[in-house]
């Protein structure tokens, strides 16, 4: 089965080939970072529109690179939310617009579950069950997931995002947008024993997370010290919530029985983050995995590769109604 994935539910337009035999056969991804930097963070209508340009020149890309034509096609995926809505609609309307010419399928896909899922496109897939730690953009969550669609949510951030935080920190060090890379980049530099933040929740006894307070003890102290110190800063804050996202990981391993702990999203690439868990689960018996860097940022190879998992509830049909507010844990099994 051969599967169009795409992807337009923020600020990265992205288009792939997934082939249920052969694999990944293309992909091609356009990221809008260097035009929403000029506003410190994404505008919605700037991104939509943006979709509408690159989104057909994409698929053009990977149709071009796979040997493949629409006529070879089995089937379509898009994300169908969570996201911007406008962005959410660019994607969803040429999805099933194209379906409908060619006579095939369309399935929309969360996209959280893309993530979640994009660790077993990988040589060395993990089997089911495992607990999936879902960092990416202003979702923060831990999943015991049984399979495709068998997810059972077991904490999640009751405010800030760790990726929230991280980009909002970076602002207050002067950074930019979008600042978790440039912050990670940073705290490499620095002292991370210099200053003492807080681990927010840290205790709490259960698998929920809060990064509001760390940020605001980040502005407290930047505030007091100027930005002289910005590397240690950086470092302190890192490591104060990568500590808290491995604690917390671990810990529902441990309850869960789980031996295997997937690690999906943007801050999934955070190199210290990768260090501390791998070591610390190794410890513990647990193998950790991780999607392919190229695939921690939103793509279209998870769309495509979930939308292969789930094309057996595929409908024919001109709807093409997005979810810019859809809880994971609503889906159903396959």
């Amino acid at each position: 089965m051969l599967v169009l994935g795409v992807e337009s539910s923020c600020d990265e337009t992205g288009v792939a080939l997934y082939d249920s035999t052969r694999g990944l056969l293309a992909h091609a991804l356009y990221s809008q970072i260097a035009m929403h930097n000029e506003y410190g963070g994404v505008v919605p209508e700037l991104a939509s529109r943006d979709h509408i340009q690159r989104i057909l020149p994409l698929t053009r890309q990977v149709f071009g690179e796979s040997g493949c034509t629409l006529a070879d096609l089995d089937g379509i995926a898009y994300t169908q939310g969570p996201g911007l809505a406008g962005a959410l609609l660019v994607g969803a309307g040429m999805a099933r617009a194209l379906a409908f010419a060619l006579d095939i399928p369309a399935v929309g896909v969360h996209h959280l579950e893309g993530h979640m899922l994009s660790p077993l496109i990988s040589d060395t897939p993990p089997a089911f069950p495992f607990v999936a730690l879902l960092v990416s953009g202003g979702h923060t969550q831990l999943m015991l997931v049984s399979g495709v669609g068998r997810y059972a949510l077991l904490g999640e951030t009751l405010d800030d995002a760790a990726g929230e935080a991280f980009d909002k920190t970076a602002q207050l060090l002067g950074l930019g947008y979008p600042g978790g890379p440039a912050l990670s980049t940073l705290a490499a530099t620095g002292d991370a024993t210099r200053f003492s933040l807080p681990r927010p929740m840290l205790n709490s006894g259960d698998f929920d997370f809060s990064f509001s307070g760390l940020k605001t003890a980040v502005l407290t102290l930047v505030r007091k010290e100027g930005l002289e110190h910005a590397a240690d800063i950086a470092a302190a804050f890192q490591v104060a919530a990568v500590e808290v996202l491995v604690r917390k990981s671990l810990a529902a391993c441990r309850q869960s029985g789980a031996t295997r702990l997937v690690v999906a999203g943007g801050v999934g690439a955070n190199s210290h983050l990768r260090e501390r868990l791998t070591g610390d689960a190794a410890k513990r018996g647990i193998t950790v995995f991780y999607p392919r860097m190229e695939f921690c940022t939103d793509n279209g190879a998870m769309i495509a590769f979930a939308g292969v998992q789930r094309m057996v509830h595929a409908q024919k049909d001109l709807g093409f109604a997005v979810r810019p507010r859809w809880d994971l844990a609503t889906l159903e099994a396959v």
